[in-house]
């Protein structure tokens, strides 16, 4: 791997977590709307967001993983004074958990009746869940990343970055993504990451079958 893409690499893996962290705090914050306005009864409505939520949970597991063996336990090997960073963020992200468990608990109530109660509690839930979830990717953002470009090697960006192209393996995960990049992230995630890691068959199926259907999967969701 020359120095030249080594960079792009590196670059691609930034800008995907970076993109992804905005993803999260769209839809989050979405997930509280679209709750919000569904009708009592409609229970086919509520499935619908229902369906949505869980995309997004999953979403949001597969990043925690991804962080957990390869970002906080390497530095955690090798910090000493700045391991607080790690164990702190560690800590908020058990508090992210404990809303999402909550949240599965309220989704289902939710959505086997579509009532007009469990509806504005799950939008309570939710609220809960994102202002934990924003402190963490906030902290995240302004402490452990900066440190992680410093100590993490090529190699371990690399294997990121595969994780990464892993947890996007989803049409509405990967489209998601690239709705919420700018054009020249968008350009970077493509060129740098994401497709380069795929083989040309999979990059075929992405234009002609996952954009059309995270295409649908918007309409459903979002009206």
């Amino acid at each position: 791997m020359s120095v030249e893409t080594e960079g792009v690499e590196i670059e691609g893996v930034e800008t995907v977590q970076r993109v992804v962290r905005r993803v999260f705090r769209r839809e989050s914050r979405l997930l509280m709307v679209l709750v919000a306005a569904v009708r009592p009864g409609d229970t086919a409505r509520a499935g619908v967001i229902a369906g949505h939520f869980r995309l997004y949970r999953l979403g949001l597991h597969r990043h925690h993983q991804a962080q957990e063996e390869l970002l906080w336990r390497p530095l955690l090997a090798r910090l000493d004074l700045e391991a607080d960073v790690v164990l702190r963020t560690q800590a908020r992200h058990e508090r992210v958990a404990a809303t999402l468990a909550r949240l599965d608990a309220a989704v289902a109530a939710w959505e086997a009746a579509a009532g007009g109660d469990e509806r504005d509690t799950l939008v309570a839930v939710l609220c809960d869940h994102r202002a934990v979830l924003l402190e963490h990717l906030d902290d995240e953002e302004a402490a452990l990343l900066p440190l992680a470009a410093r100590h993490l090697t090529e190699r371990e960006w690399a294997r990121l970055g595969e994780r990464l192209v892993d947890g996007l393996a989803r049409p509405a995960l990967f489209g998601a993504v690239l709705e919420e990049a700018s054009p020249a992230e968008r350009a970077l995630v493509l060129r740098g990451l994401v497709l380069r890691g795929l083989p040309a068959a999979a990059r075929a199926v992405w234009y002609v079958v996952g954009r059309p259907r995270y295409a649908r999967h918007l309409r459903r969701v979002r009206g």
